[in-house]
C-alpha cells in the first residue's frame, strides 16, 4: 500500500504568496516521510485552484524535494497546445532527475473550458489528439500527424524525459466501461467517491490487465483512491477542524456552477460533512480512528493506492501540519506493520 497526496492547491484565508509557501513546505514533510507522489489539479476562474499553471508549482516542487515524484492530475489537455505540455513535460522530469508523473484529462467544468473558447464536443477532439501528440512525441525525434484540429510535418522534437520512453501516465476513472481502455495502455488510475462502486472499477482493472500483460509480470499500476483526511488529538477536534474546511472547499468546488445558475450534481462527493465521513469519502478522528477508516475503505475498494489530502478550504499551516504530522507517525506505521506480517 503506497500513500499519495492530492492538492486542489484551493485557495483559503491567506494570500496566494502564504498558500504557495505552505503548499513547498508541506511538499518537503511530503518528501522526507514516505510518500509516493504529490499530485495537484488544474482549474481556471475558480478559488478550487491555484495552480491554474501546474507546471509553474511543479518547477517549485521539483528543486524542494528530492525523492517525492509529483505531477499534474490533470493537464487539462483541451486548453493547452499538446507541444507545449510535452515541452513542459520534458523540462519537469529532466528537472526533476526522472521524478514526474502526469495525469491527462479531457476537463470536467464546461465553464472552464468555455472561458478558453473550448465546447465540450470540440474537448473530446481536442483531447485525443493533443494525447496522441504528446505520446508520439514523448517516444520520437520527430512528430507527424494529421487530425481534424492539429496537424503537423516534420516537426523536430529536441527535448526528451529522463524516465523511458515516458513518465508514469495517469487517467481518473468514475466508471468501470472506462476501465479496460487505461488497463491495457497501463495507465495508473485515480477514483473518487465512495468505495462499493470502486471495488467493480478494480477488480475491472486487475482483470483487463492481467489479461493484457500476463499474470507475474510488472506489478499491476496504481489505482488511486482520494480521501480528505483529518487526524486530530480528539475526535471532536477533528470533527469541527475538518468541518468548517471541509465546508470552504466544498463551496470553491460549486462556486463557478452556482455562478452560472446550476449545482454540479455529477460529482460523486456530497456536500455534507457528515454525509461525506458516513460514505468514507472524509476520513475524520483520532489516529486510532482514522487508521481503522482508511482499513475499510482500501478492503472495499480494492486499490493499492490512497490519495490524502491535508490540505483544503481554509485549514491553516498549522493545522494541516499537526494533522499530517499525527498521520505519518501514528498512521503510517500501522499499514508497514500490516504488510511486514501479510
Amino acid at each position: 500500500m503506497k500513500f499519495g497526496v492530492f492538492d486542489h492547491v484551493d485557495r483559503g484565508s491567506t494570500s496566494l504568496a502564504e498558500l504557495y509557501e505552505s503548499r513547498l513546505k508541506l511538499a518537503e514533510i511530503y518528501d522526507r516521510n514516505g510518500f509516493y507522489a504529490y499530485h495537484i489539479a488544474e482549474h481556471h476562474s475558480t478559488p478550487l485552484g491555484m495552480a491554474s499553471s501546474p507546471s509553474v508549482l511543479l518547477a517549485a516542487v521539483a528543486q524542494r524535494t528530492e525523492r517525492l515524484r509529483f505531477g499534474p492530475l490533470v493537464y487539462t489537455l483541451p486548453l493547452t497546445h499538446p507541444f507545449r505540455v510535452l515541452e513542459e513535460i520534458c523540462m519537469l522530469d529532466q528537472m526533476s532527475n526522472g521524478r514526474l508523473e502526469v495525469g491527462v484529462g479531457r476537463g470536467s467544468s464546461p465553464y472552464e473550458l468555455g472561458y478558453f473558447g473550448v465546447d465540450l464536443e470540440m474537448s473530446g477532439k481536442l483531447y485525443t489528439e493533443s494525447y496522441q501528440i504528446i505520446l508520439q512525441g514523448l517516444q520520437s525525434k520527430e512528430i507527424n500527424f494529421e487530425g481534424e484540429v492539429y496537424k503537423f510535418k516534420n516537426v523536430p522534437v529536441v527535448m526528451e524525459c529522463v524516465q523511458k520512453p515516458y513518465p508514469p501516465l495517469w487517467y481518473g476513472v468514475s466508471k468501470p466501461d472506462a476501465t479496460p481502455w487505461a488497463a491495457r495502455n497501463g495507465l495508473n488510475i485515480v477514483c473518487n467517491g465512495p468505495s462499493a462502486p470502486v471495488r467493480a472499477i478494480t477488480d475491472t482493472y486487475r482483470k483487463e490487465w492481467s489479461a493484457a500483460f500476463g499474470e507475474g509480470n510488472d506489478p499491476v499500476p496504481l489505482m488511486g483512491l482520494g480521501r480528505h483526511i483529518m487526524v486530530a488529538d480528539t475526535t471532536k477536534e477533528a470533527h469541527e477542524i475538518g468541518r468548517r474546511a471541509f465546508t470552504v472547499w466544498y463551496n470553491s468546488l460549486q462556486l463557478l456552477w452556482k455562478l452560472h445558475g446550476r449545482t454540479m450534481t455529477f460529482y460523486p462527493i456530497p456536500e455534507d460533512f457528515g454525509e461525506a465521513e458516513k460514505a468514507g469519502i472524509v476520513v475524520a478522528g483520532t489516529p486510532d480512528e482514522v487508521t481503522e477508516k482508511l482499513k475499510r475503505e482500501i478492503g472495499i475498494s480494492g486499490v493499492n493506492y490512497v490519495l490524502t489530502r491535508f490540505a483544503y478550504g481554509d485549514l491553516s499551516h498549522d493545522e494541516s501540519v499537526h494533522s499530517l504530522n499525527l498521520f505519518i507517525k501514528k498512521v503510517m506505521p500501522e499499514f508497514e506493520r500490516e504488510l511486514a506480517y501479510a
